[in-house]
């Protein structure tokens, strides 16, 4: 099956040397201090959100991707 993409889009904030993305389709929002770690929060929200916003997505098939 083809994966479903979501599209996180991030941003670094020089004042708080933080990285921040949102997703609106999902809805995942979170903060970490590198792009690493803020895909892998990321993933996990979008993981843990999935069912209630995309229940006829499985999670196998979601794949997040960062866009800057």
């Amino acid at each position: 099956m083809k994966p479903i993409v979501f599209t996180v889009i991030a941003h670094w904030d020089a004042e708080a040397k933080l990285w921040s993305g949102q997703c609106d389709e999902v809805p995942v929002v979170a903060e970490a201090p590198t792009l690493d770690a803020l895909l892998e929060r990321a993933t996990e929200q979008t993981l843990d959100l999935l069912p209630d916003n995309h229940p006829g997505v499985a999670p196998s098939r979601a794949r997040v991707q960062l866009s800057l």
